[in-house]
C-alpha cells in the first residue's frame, strides 16, 4: 500500500463524477486514485471488467490507508467503482457506458480519455489491418467516447475532458500506428475546444513522455528492454517519468485553476520533446543525396 498523497487540496473534486478510460491499470489507475483521493466519485471502465473491478478494490483501500495516515476525514475521500465492460472503438458499448454512468450518479462532470494501445513495429512490416486496429482504437476510441460525453451530459452542464497522447512530437519510429493516431487526438482536440466552447466544456491534452509502469513495460515485452537500454541514457532528466506525474497534470486540467485553458497540449516529458531520441540505429553512412555543394569535412 503507497502512502503517496496528492499535492492538491484534498476536497478538490468533492461532489464531481469522472469518468476514466483504461482506468483499471499504469496511467489511467494513478489518475484514477488521485481523482478519488481528491473527492470525486470516480468510475473507471475497460473490457477487462475484472481487472477494473481488483483496481477499484485495491485503490479504494489505498485511499482509505492514506486518510488514516495523515488525519484526513474519511467522509472526504471519493471512491473508485466500475462500469460496464467497454471497447471504445465499439460505439454502442461506448454509448452504453456513458448511459450507466450518468444514470447511476446523476452527472459527468469529468471525462479522462485514456484508454489505448499499441505495439512496436517497423512501418515496412506492419500490416494494414495493424496499422488500423491501433488507429480505430486510439484515436476513433477517443471521438467515440468525447462526442458521447457530450451529446448524453456535457452539452447541456459543461464539463472538462482530457486526452491522453504520447510523447509524438519528434515522430515515432516503431510506432507509426500509434503516432498517427495520438497526433490526429492533439488536432481533435484542438477543433472540439472551439466546437464546444460554448457549452461551457474544456477539452486539453496531456501528452507524457515515457512513464514507467509495470504492466506497460511487460506489454512490450522485449522491446521494453530496448527502451530502457537506447533511451534512457539520452534524457535530459536520466529519468522515466512516474504515473504520478502524469496524474497531476490531468488533475490540473480537470480542476478550476485551469479554467483558461483549452484546446492546449501539455508535455510531461522531462524536456525530451525538444531532445533527439535514438530509437532507431542509423549506420554512419551518407543516406541523402546533396544539391549543391557539401564541404567534406560536412559529411561522414
Amino acid at each position: 500500500m503507497s502512502s503517496w498523497q496528492s499535492v492538491f487540496h484534498p476536497t478538490l473534486f468533492t461532489n464531481k463524477v469522472a469518468l476514466v478510460t483504461g482506468g483499471g491499470s499504469g496511467i489511467g489507475r494513478a489518475i484514477s486514485k488521485e481523482l478519488a483521493s481528491l473527492g470525486a466519485t470516480v468510475v473507471i471502465a475497460s473490457r477487462d471488467r475484472e481487472k477494473c473491478l481488483q483496481a477499484a478494490r485495491e485503490i479504494n483501500d489505498e485511499i482509505t490507508l492514506c486518510c488514516s495516515r495523515h488525519g484526513r476525514k474519511l467522509e472526504d475521500r471519493g471512491r473508485v467503482v466500475v462500469g460496464p465492460s467497454t471497447s471504445i472503438r465499439d460505439e454502442e458499448e461506448v454509448q452504453n457506458l456513458i448511459h450507466h454512468t450518468i444514470e447511476k450518479y446523476k452527472s459527468l462532470n469529468l471525462l479522462v480519455n485514456n484508454a489505448g494501445g499499441q505495439f512496436v513495429c517497423a512501418a515496412e512490416e506492419l500490416s494494414s489491418k495493424g496499422f488500423q486496429a491501433v488507429v480505430q482504437t486510439n484515436l476513433t476510441g477517443t471521438f467515440h467516447v468525447c462526442r458521447a460525453a457530450y451529446e448524453q451530459y456535457m452539452r447541456d452542464h459543461g464539463g472538462n475532458i482530457v486526452n491522453i497522447t504520447l510523447g509524438n512530437r519528434n515522430g515515432m519510429p516503431n510506432m507509426i500506428h500509434s503516432g498517427a493516431a495520438r497526433a490526429g487526438i492533439e488536432n481533435m482536440t484542438i477543433t472540439l475546444s472551439q466546437e464546444w466552447m460554448e457549452s461551457g466544456v474544456r477539452i486539453n491534452c496531456v501528452r507524457p513522455g515515457i512513464v514507467w509502469t509495470d504492466s506497460g513495460f511487460e506489454n512490450y515485452g522485449p522491446a521494453g528492454d530496448l527502451f530502457v537500454e537506447k533511451i534512457l541514457p539520452s534524457l535530459p532528466a536520466k529519468r522515466f517519468a512516474s504515473p504520478e506525474e502524469i496524474s497531476s497534470a490531468v488533475c490540473w486540467l480537470l480542476s478550476e485553476g485551469s479554467s483558461y485553458v483549452t484546446g492546449s497540449v501539455v508535455s510531461v516529458d522531462g524536456g525530451s520533446a525538444f531532445h533527439f531520441l535514438p530509437l532507431i540505429d542509423i549506420e554512419d553512412t551518407n543516406h541523402l543525396p546533396v544539391y549543391g555543394v557539401l564541404p567534406r569535412k560536412a559529411k561522414l
